[in-house]
């Protein structure tokens, strides 16, 4: 009798003992599965707004859900770069998995702060230029993402299509900002095949934006505004300028156009969060963004906005209207 007690009071330890390492190993688990996403961004515009939208809808789609596996840690610096920089610690010190950053300033700031930490990035015009990756097709570094490189010279092939009759173009941007200064560059090799003048105005806060487009008054024929995140944020003042002094407007992406531009042919920036998205299961699975090539948007879409032209007193051309994938009227 007392062998038989001895062996029944064995097996029960071992079996409460294996009841509590099995507890143990579902509670790893699922701390495992758990992915902690922090998300960096410049400033709220439109555009990168979308980006970060289309980010999260790819990621939800696909099994990430917020409150069940997944943990976002959405942060806003309102354009201050001390903001930026105290984020970038946080998301360092708090361990994320991987950081969202959106918007060159960001990518950047984030980039100083670890190379070790995943860094997925959008809305960068040229990630190589900004010092990001040591190039675009292989980054060799913690950092890889998408690249809202914007078609700019058919941009402005587009102004002169809708404004034969333009000499000069003012061009509004942020001189701090290298993905602006990329985008001028650009614009500058681009505008004398097309017999165009580029007026050149830089602001260095959001508050001197109305200011610098109303120095355009009289100077120009129509202003150009490239995916600059300081004078995107206060477009509202370029656009009562140029209605109030019949000044075309053009963007550089289809959220300027949707907020009272006139046109543009551009990259859609929710769908390029959505390849950031992609982009992150992937590195969330194993892969090392060192060995990601920047991806970029293939193809460009036609966006108009009829009531911004009558606004501003511009007739636009039936070819051009009949070719649009998107006419706001």
């Amino acid at each position: 009798m007392r062998k038989i007690l001895a062996v029944l009071i064995t097996l029960l330890m071992v079996v409460g003992l294996g009841g509590c390492a099995g507890k143990a190993d579902t509670t790893n688990t699922k701390k495992a599965e758990q992915v902690n996403i922090g998300i960096i961004q410049i400033v709220e515009h439109p555009a990168l707004d979308s980006a970060r939208q289309g980010f999260t809808d790819f990621l939800a789609e696909n099994g990430y859900v917020e409150g069940q596996n997944l943990v976002v840690d959405y942060q806003n610096a309102q354009g201050e770069q001390a903001n930026l920089q105290t984020i970038a610690k946080k998301f360092v010190q708090n361990k994320s998995s991987l950081v969202l950053a959106i918007g060159t300033p960001s990518a950047v700031t984030m980039a100083n702060e670890t190379t070790e930490m995943p860094i997925l990035i959008t809305a960068v015009t040229d990630p190589a230029s900004a010092k990001l990756v040591k190039s675009n097709e292989k980054p060799e570094t913690n950092v890889t993402g998408t690249s809202d490189m914007n078609p700019v010279a058919d941009q402005l092939k587009l102004i002169k299509e809708i404004l034969p009759n333009a000499k000069k173009v003012g061009i509004l941007y942020n001189s701090s900002e290298v993905n602006s200064q990329v985008q001028v560059d650009i614009a500058d090799q681009a505008a004398s095949g097309l017999g165009l003048e580029l007026v050149k105005v830089t602001v260095t806060a959001s508050s001197e934006v109305m200011q610098a487009a109303q120095s355009m008054v009289g100077r120009v024929d129509a202003i150009y505004v490239p995916t600059d995140n300081m004078v995107v944020s206060a477009l509202a003042a370029v656009l009562k300028v140029a209605e109030n002094n019949k000044i075309p407007v053009f963007g550089a992406e289809s959220n300027v156009v949707e907020s009272g531009a006139v046109a543009t042919v551009g990259v859609d920036y929710y769908q390029l969060g959505r390849m950031t998205g992609e982009m992150a299961i992937r590195v969330l699975k194993g892969e090392k963004p060192q060995d990601m090539a920047i991806q970029q948007q293939t193809g460009s879409d036609l966006v108009l906005n009829l009531k911004a032209a009558r606004n501003m007193g511009v007739a636009v051309p039936e070819a051009v209207i009949a070719r649009a994938k998107t006419v706001i009227k």
